[in-house]
């Protein structure tokens, strides 16, 4: 991945960047230009970055150092996030990212739905590269990611275990939709109030492999089906041309450059 070294040049102009802006909107160019070159869209990649840019504020200044003494008091803390990125960028130079990142998993993942799931995202992204070989930029993302989802780190307790489903897809149809309302995806989780235990009894890696991978496709085909917000409103004989529109301007994303 990235034999130009367009990658590392970009996350390194990005980490003087905060994670988020204007309060809570997520910085998306980490993720988005490791998207770009692991899509084979390097070439455009500085272009998109010069671009966004504008938009970033810097990063955060620190307000107390984490260590593995106070982590834990620490978790949750969005001022913090400084502190936590810190933290991580000693932890992974001095015992490796695959060690601290199997040690940080389990701590972090019930509080995946802070940030609008973005760090866990991100996270993501860093490790997809750090596979694939170790650069220092690499490394230093994968801090700033697991910095983030530690300092937006926000659990969702007191849910109700729903019914056991035969399929991914039964067990997304057994939670009730949330109602939109005002505020935005913290206040929604605040909502929710049950979630399916369709795969709470996998203790075999492998399955858990396969649920997972239907769960994915489950959402994505559950997406497909609910994300069309227009069209129930417009009357029925409308809807014959928003295939061969949405078709088009696919093809054209699709051919297009980055900053098309």
């Amino acid at each position: 991945m990235d034999a130009t070294g367009v990658l590392d040049e970009a996350w390194e102009r990005l980490h003087g960047a905060g994670p988020e802006r204007m309060g809570r909107l997520t910085n998306h160019a980490p993720m988005a230009v490791e998207a770009l070159v692991a899509r084979g869209r390097g070439a455009g990649v500085h272009r998109w970055v010069g671009r966004y840019a504008r938009k970033l504020e810097e990063f955060p200044a620190g307000v107390e150092r984490v260590t593995g003494a106070n982590w834990a008091s620490a978790l949750g803390d969005a001022r913090r996030v400084a502190d936590w990125v810190g933290y991580f960028q000693g932890e992974v130079g001095e015992r490796g990212w695959s060690e601290v990142l199997a040690e940080w998993w389990p701590r972090l993942l019930p509080g995946m739905y802070g940030g609008s799931t973005h760090p866990v995202i991100r996270v993501g992204h860093a490790v997809r590269t750090l596979l694939a070989g170790e650069t220092g930029p690499r490394l230093n993302e994968l801090a700033h990611g697991l910095g983030y989802w530690a300092a937006r780190h926000r659990p969702v307790t007191g849910l109700t275990p729903l019914p056991g489903a035969s399929s991914a897809a039964a067990a997304l149809e057994a939670v009730r939709p949330i109602a939109v309302r005002d505020g935005g995806f913290p206040a929604r989780l605040d909502r929710v109030t049950g979630l399916p235990v369709w795969a709470a009894d996998v203790t075999d890696p492998a399955e858990a492999h396969r649920r997972l991978t239907e769960l994915v496709r489950a959402a994505t085909h559950r997406y497909a089906t609910h994300a069309l917000r227009t069209l129930p409103a417009l009357p029925r004989d409308l809807w014959v041309g928003d295939e061969g529109a949405l078709a088009a301007a696919l093809r054209a994303i699709e051919l297009s450059e980055p900053l098309a």
